[in-house]
């Protein structure tokens, strides 16, 4: 009865899963499935989950009527180095706030979720005065001073919880051994919030690569565009290319896919490391 029981369970377990996994790989499937079809096939009525004759001209048009490699190149430029450069900048931050007490903090706390939790809408008047004032208009670097407005805070507070999970008595017991602040810092609290800082890194990276607001209200170039503006550009008034758009979202999507699978191993690694060491 137990083991009846228990297959039961197992079942609706694997089908609740296989539900959401099934929701989830839709959206990817349906833009594969898109991009592989006709025009007259995908401007139809009914529309069909199979393309009864698979083209390549969308991709064509995509990789040799557009700048869509040189728009892939920008964007992994921006988000590697300001997802980076951020989460470097968010751990000290994030580290301090966790294990200091200093007169403010709990404002300064306070003032950080709230400084993300901003609507960009708000911000990107003032921000674009600035980036116009400073002479960046239509470039690349005024994305990289713009995009760590909101990744920091983010990161910052997702870093905040992670290192106050970490026991105070792993250094207390480096500080009696001689480390200093810093050396406990990359020894001792880096391995074991590999896996926390690892998941901050993949999530300001999205933030970065999927941002189009910003980008749309600064970058008119079209050698400075990022991905998001040069698939926005294939829709012309109320005409959507959407065999090019639905190929150039699938192709975009494998970046971050990457950067998934990359940085499991090294959560895994990280947790392993963080033991020995600690």
């Amino acid at each position: 009865m137990r083991k009846r029981n228990r297959l039961v369970k197992r079942t609706i377990l694997y089908l609740v899963l296989a539900i959401f996994v099934i929701v989830a790989l839709f959206p990817i499937y349906w833009m594969l499935n898109t991009s592989l079809k006709p025009n007259n096939e995908i401007y139809q009525m009914k529309p069909t989950f199979f393309p009864s004759k698979v083209t390549l001209d969308g991709y064509k048009r995509l990789f040799f009527e557009t700048s869509f490699f040189t728009h892939m190149k920008n964007s992994l430029q921006v988000s590697s180095v300001t997802s980076v450069g951020s989460v470097f900048f968010s751990i000290l931050a994030a580290y301090a706030i966790a294990r200091f007490q200093f007169r403010g903090k709990n404002l300064i706390s306070r003032a950080i979720i709230y400084s993300y939790l901003m609507p960009r809408s708000v911000m990107y008047i003032p921000l674009y005065l600035f980036v116009v004032q400073v002479g960046l208009n239509n470039s690349m670097a005024a994305l990289y001073l713009i995009y760590p407005t909101f990744v920091i805070p983010y990161a910052t507070w997702m870093l905040i919880s992670y290192f106050k999970s970490i026991p105070k008595e792993l250094e207390e017991a480096a500080l009696i051994d001689g480390c200093t602040r810093v050396e406990t810092l990359q020894k001792i609290i880096f391995p074991l919030a590999l896996p926390g800082i690892m998941s901050t890194v993949i999530f300001s990276f999205t933030l970065c690569w999927s941002e189009f607001l910003y980008a749309f209200v600064i970058i008119s170039d079209d050698l400075q565009k990022t991905v998001t503006l040069g698939l926005a550009d294939l829709i012309v008034d109320d005409l959507y290319a959407w065999g090019p758009l639905m190929g150039g979202a699938a192709i975009s999507t494998i970046p971050v896919i990457i950067l998934y699978m990359f940085s499991s191993s090294f959560m895994v690694t990280g947790n392993a490391a963080g033991g020995v060491k600690g």
